[in-house]
């Protein structure tokens, strides 16, 4: 693919599943150095508490092991294990700049021994089925093409009774806050991103994607059309963000 310039990026629902991998690959790639503090910054720290909130509902209960999906710089990796001292923990990305960040944050912590970043394809996990009891996935899926693979692989390297989880920013039911939060992330956050990032045309295109992302009944839907059983939508903060669950 050539090489994407930030002006160049299309509307979510305007481009094939190959562009748009190589969009999100060159979107993270870009914004990397200012990642971590930009999710502080444009959520209000909010996205702390969703992670938390995600990682306060695992259940760790047989191999004691947890894999983040589309990882990034391992934020959800380092608070499940963080918070589960006896859990050994995987994460894959396929954006090598974030990993590489992630990778850092790791040896900072001392947690190597538990905690491996890789590279890695959401579509194609290179796990042997049922090796985790929970596999998990922070604001990735809205940017993979096929969900329902990706969701698919969540669910094969789980055990029986494992859990899938999916964290991703939404939109609050239709009303006041629907509006407020729309004219947030068209309106405001691409300015406020253009103060610390050369590439603030990046956060046009994820808003556009969350507001694209499927609805919460459609996202179970589609959670429970790969078999993923006992589906709960938890929406947060007005419904900016939601944490789905289900089981195998």
């Amino acid at each position: 693919m050539n090489e994407l310039k930030s002006q160049d990026y299309p509307y979510v629902n305007q481009v094939n599943d190959d562009l748009k991998i190589g969009i999100v690959k060159d979107i993270f790639a870009s914004v990397t150095d200012k990642y971590d503090f930009l999710n502080r910054f444009l959520s209000g720290r909010r996205d702390v508490a969703w992670r938390k909130r995600t990682v306060s509902e695992m259940n760790f209960f047989n191999t004691h092991r947890f894999l983040d999906v589309a990882t990034g710089t391992g934020d959800l990796a380092l608070d499940c294990a963080n918070t589960y001292p006896d859990v050994n923990v995987a994460g894959v990305d396929f954006v090598q700049e974030m990993l590489d960040k992630g990778i850092e944050k790791v040896q900072s912590q001392n947690l190597d021994e538990r905690v491996s970043l890789n590279w890695g394809d959401a579509t194609k996990l290179q796990y042997a089925d049922n090796s985790f009891d929970v596999t998990a996935m922070a604001f990735g899926i809205r940017n993979i093409p096929d969900k329902e693979k990706a969701l698919s692989e969540m669910k094969r390297v789980i055990i029986k009774n494992g859990q899938v989880m999916v964290l991703e920013l939404t939109t609050p039911e239709p009303g006041f806050w629907w509006r407020t939060y729309s004219f947030y992330l068209n309106g405001v956050l691409p300015k406020l991103a253009k103060l610390f990032t050369k590439n603030s045309a990046a956060y046009v295109y994820l808003a556009d994607s969350i507001m694209n992302f499927p609805t919460r009944k459609k996202f179970v839907a589609l959670m429970e059309s790969v078999g993923l059983k006992n589906c709960r939508v938890i929406p947060l903060t007005f419904g900016v963000c939601t944490l789905y669950i289900g089981t195998k």
